[in-house]
């Protein structure tokens, strides 16, 4: 086994890409959502995107697709076990947020009043 520099990084790759968060939120917190219904809710994605996060998320375990053999066909993603396992760290990020999303707010001003650049 490789010894990484940082063991939460494979872990960040999976659940912190653009759009994986977003996703594995709203399905944690609407439950069981068409694709549509999906889209609805992250109006910022487009269905491409979509349809390949959503894979990506069936094949890493965190979301379960099922599809209905009706017509017209019906397919319902919904969170796993193991896509849940993961809420106690969204509400400790959520948390986070809420109590630190000033104080970053206020850094990011008073560095961009000094007049330093971003990049050397």
């Amino acid at each position: 086994m490789t010894t990484r520099a940082c063991p939460i990084s494979p872990v960040v790759d999976i659940v912190f890409s653009r759009w994986t968060t977003p996703i594995l939120w709203t399905l944690h917190h609407f439950g069981r959502q068409r694709f549509v219904e999906l889209q609805r809710k992250i109006d910022t994605i487009t269905p491409k995107v979509l349809t390949q996060r959503l894979r990506q998320l069936e094949r890493d375990g965190l979301v379960v697709r099922t599809y209905h053999p009706t017509v017209p066909p019906r397919v319902e993603y919904e969170i796993s076990e193991l896509g849940l396992s993961l809420a106690p760290l969204f509400a400790q990020l959520a948390h986070w947020a809420d109590a630190h999303l000033p104080e970053v707010d206020q850094a990011r001003r008073t560095y961009d009043a000094a007049g330093r650049p971003l990049s050397s």
